[in-house]
């Protein structure tokens, strides 16, 4: 049975459409974008362990870490045995992450949680995050903005499930737990309950990317493209170059800083989203926020991440990526500083700054793989994006800890105000400066690192060459 996850068996026949791709792939990366949802019951985690905001964020600053390295590590594994056995792999160890924390919050044991969500979860997380990427990127070689925004928006709905999904399974365990109620926390079995329920539901959606999933023939192209035709921009390379080269390059490390800074502005506020929009409309000791909006304002930064992941890469394909890039760093360094000074103001404010900002992270997030693939080409462009992914590691600890460390010097969950969390986002706003000017620095990659013409092996990888096989009635 397993020999069916073998890559020769994925290839697709004569005629398949290449728009059965993106469902595959979203059935993966909207089940383990349930990381954004993390702080749906970060309180209740808190309560149950008795622990602090940066203990319980721990949790999830080491699956964004293992997410990274994982995906680093494992971006030529994954590039050599095909999508369908690396989604089958990222399932096993995303619904293991999450038993073994539920085995952890039954027993009280914190560390069960960082092994298993966090270190064993983060793995399946970095497997399954770039496997549809790579696949997609293959399928869509005239729109690459666009294929990587539809490989991983997926990712950034995916708490726009798993929030009210979270709440009402919550509720549903622990009869006393009341998702309206912002002070009401949900009980060690609850916790138990819905860590379980989550394991088991998100490996059985996983399959179906697993069973579904292909990858293009060799020689395939889409119907009416014509690689020769692409007309040639100033920051778009037609020569390649290594994985081990591209680590050699300024070009690479300051892309890294460019996604380490994006990253790390938007994650913290993610992972803070639900008690955050409740301590900023706090007033006499009571927020004016119901718990349950404030679940629901999490599912809207999800849309908004998701469709940011879409639209903003999209548009990259139309204005360049590096225009790109300094919009969502440059407008970002100015949403940021009304967010602390006049966040607090109003609600439709607060709700539109920060659902621009997330949109912004999404789509930084789309957008790097069709960066890389401009600077680097596409001879090796799956595991340059895997390695390039250690920023998004350094940016999970960075982004929580700057966040929690200033929430925690202020003062307990449940008792903060909006002036709690300027400290923490005026930071942000000089990291997105620090971005901002590294993408400013980026410059083609100079010659000396390309792969030799006639060594070359860009066309059979990741751009099948033409004419072999042509897509039959597809829809450009």
């Amino acid at each position: 049975m397993l020999s069916a996850l073998d890559h020769q068996h994925t290839v697709a026949p004569a005629g398949y459409s290449r728009w059965l791709i993106p469902p595959a792939a979203l059935s993966v990366h909207l089940c383990i974008g349930q990381a954004y949802a993390t702080s749906v019951y970060k309180n209740s985690l808190i309560a149950h362990f008795g622990a602090s905001q940066t203990a319980i964020g721990v949790i999830f600053s080491i699956a964004i870490v293992m997410l990274g390295l994982s995906a680093a590590v494992g971006g030529t594994w994954v590039e050599a045995n095909g999508p369908r056995k690396a989604m089958f792999v990222s399932a096993c160890f995303w619904a293991t992450g999450f038993l073994v924390g539920a085995l952890g919050i039954a027993t009280g044991q914190l560390w069960l949680v960082y092994l298993g969500y966090g270190f064993l979860g983060g793995i399946g997380l970095g497997i399954g995050y770039i496997s549809p990427v790579s696949t997609l990127i293959k399928w869509f070689p005239d729109r690459p903005g666009l294929a990587t925004g539809l490989a991983i928006m997926g990712f950034g709905g995916g708490a726009m499930v798993a929030s009210p999904l979270s709440r009402q399974l919550l509720s549903l365990y622990d009869p006393g737990y009341n998702p309206a109620n912002a002070s009401s926390v949900a009980s060690g079995g609850a916790l138990v309950g819905l860590f379980v329920t989550l394991g088991i539901g998100y490996f059985v959606i996983m399959m179906f990317g697993v069973v579904n999933v292909r990858v293009p023939a060799p020689g395939w192209r889409p119907a009416g493209f014509d690689p020769a035709t692409v007309a040639a921009k100033p920051m778009v390379t037609t020569a390649s170059v290594s994985a081990a080269n591209a680590i050699r390059t300024r070009s690479f490390w300051l892309l890294w800083i460019v996604l380490f800074c994006n990253v790390t502005a938007g994650i913290g506020i993610l992972e803070q989203a639900s008690p955050m929009i409740q301590d900023f409309f706090r007033e006499n000791g009571t927020s004016t926020v119901a718990a349950a909006a404030a679940g629901g304002f999490v599912g809207l930064l999800s849309l908004f991440n998701m469709a940011g992941r879409f639209v903003w890469s999209s548009t990259s394909d139309l204005i360049g990526r590096k225009p790109i890039y300094l919009i969502y760093l440059g407008v970002g360094m100015v949403f940021y500083a009304l967010l602390a000074l006049l966040g607090h103001t109003a609600t439709a404010l607060f709700v539109l700054l920060t659902c621009v900002i997330l949109s912004f992270y999404g789509g930084g997030f789309a957008t790097i793989p069709a960066y890389l693939r401009d600077l680097f080409g596409t001879f090796q462009v799956g595991a340059i994006h895997g390695r390039l992914l250690t920023a998004w590691s350094a940016a999970g600890i960075a982004g929580p800890l700057i966040i929690n460390g200033f929430l925690d010097a202020q003062g307990k969950p449940g008792t903060l105000t909006a002036a709690a969390y300027r400290p923490a986002l005026f930071t942000m706003v000089g990291v997105l400066a620090v971005g901002f000017v590294a993408n400013l620095l980026i410059r083609p990659v100079p010659a000396r690192f390309h792969e030799p013409a006639p060594t070359a092996p860009a066309p059979s990888r990741d751009i099948p060459t033409p004419p072999v096989a042509v897509e039959r009635g597809s829809a450009q």
